[in-house]
């Protein structure tokens, strides 16, 4: 391992780990394309779309280049993992399939990822789950049964079978193996952010790191019709980690049935509301990061619900809401946010392809979204400083 901290970390796991933990991420994971189960219908355009992001002529090139990419996570700088899940979604469905059509359109305008970053797949995910903390001892076990059929039954016996629960568990296994990696997750529906908010509690404990969150709605919900993990109270759950402190930085909220007074008085997250953000787009840059730096916030998990930005510029999304974030404020904030601070994780979340009958622009929005949180990770900077935003809420891409 690379550090007395991964080992220490590893350590920490030990009792509950099976196997290797390459050979479990193995087993956890799928190839990029592959996290959905198809039978028949859709089976030939998912491996054609597999073969074209790995470059292979067959199947087996794929599970073999899948192999490679999974030991390259050792000395990446950073990896994308797909989670195609929209089962923690409460309105309209499809953000299952974002995670490909964001790949594709990657794959289309730029070629491959950047230097240093590796893709570790996809999330292996039973439609019908959601969180193994939901689940029967005996619903379990039946699901271990089906997707771990050729894994011994003392080690299947200690996987788990959700999607967030299998999120999880594989980015604990990939912070154990390179603790200073940065995860970027390609959602599915924003309950998929919460596996990274849990792993990085563990994996950056005692760092001063913070989530800034561009979200037309709160997500500041304990529990949802009884249901803890979803789309609607994953960012409870993470600002509980920062113990209610100012960490959870939410931008662009609309669409909530309190005001910004009720959530900042009650749970301590601090929010720009989209009407401030178009109003004075450079004055809230500068007050979000004078808030983080006055936490002696260090490092930002940047996670990115399309239905943040305004409806005219991203509709094939769950819930589109009107009156939203302009594109280019989103890029100057993750720009401003990867000049400032360590960005050391990010996500792209809530693209739904099938919701519109032309997703393009929306999906083009995502991929430019995902690129630019990229290149904040790995602290690319631009030549020139971005042109000041004052008044600009077209959303031209200039």
């Amino acid at each position: 391992f690379r550090s007395d901290r991964s080992s220490n970390f590893l350590s920490a796991l030990i009792p509950s780990l099976p196997m290797d933990p390459l050979a479990e991420l193995a087993v956890l994971l799928r190839p990029a394309g592959a996290g959905l189960h198809l039978v028949s219908t859709g089976r030939a355009e998912q491996e054609a779309l597999a073969r074209r992001l790995y470059g292979a002529t067959t199947q087996d090139e794929v599970a073999a280049r899948f192999r490679e990419a999974l030991a390259r996570v050792l000395s990446a700088r950073a990896f994308v993992l797909g989670v195609p899940s929209d089962v923690g979604a409460g309105f309209r469905r499809g953000a299952n399939l974002g995670p490909q059509a964001i790949r594709t359109q990657y794959l289309e305008e730029h070629g491959g990822w950047p230097e240093g970053v590796v893709d570790l797949g996809d999330v292996f995910v039973v439609p019908q789950l959601l969180h193994d903390e939901m689940l029967s001892e005996s619903q379990k076990e039946r699901t271990r049964k089906a997707i771990y059929a050729d894994v011994d039954p003392a080690t299947r016996a200690t996987l788990p079978v959700s999607p967030l629960s299998i999120e999880e568990r594989a980015l604990d296994l990939v912070f154990a193996l390179n603790p200073t990696i940065a995860p970027v997750v390609l959602g599915g529906d924003h309950s998929t952010a919460w596996p990274v908010a849990a792993a990085l509690s563990r994996a950056r404990a005692g760092e001063r790191w913070a989530i800034v969150q561009p979200d037309a709605h709160t997500d500041l919900l304990e529990e949802r019709l009884g249901v803890p993990y979803c789309f609607a109270t994953w960012s409870f759950h993470a600002n509980e980690l920062f113990a209610r402190d100012g960490r959870l930085v939410q931008v662009g909220t609309r669409a909530s049935r309190f005001d910004r007074g009720h959530w900042e008085s009650s749970l301590g997250a601090r929010q720009f509301w989209a009407e401030e953000c178009r109003r004075d787009p450079d004055g809230v840059l500068d007050r979000l990061v004078g808030h983080l730096r006055a936490l002696r916030v260090t490092s930002v998990y940047f996670s990115n619900d399309i239905d943040g930005t305004d409806a005219a510029y991203a509709d094939a999304t769950g819930t589109p809401e009107p009156g939203g974030l302009a594109p280019e404020f989103v890029v100057a904030l993750i720009r401003r946010l990867g000049r400032d601070f360590d960005v050391i994780a990010g996500d792209v979340m809530e693209l739904a392809p099938p919701l519109r009958d032309d997703p393009s622009t929306t999906v083009r929005l995502a991929t430019r979204y995902l690129h630019e949180t990229l290149r904040a990770i790995l602290g690319l900077r631009r030549s020139l400083a971005p042109a000041k935003l004052r008044g600009d809420v077209s959303g031209a891409s200039g």
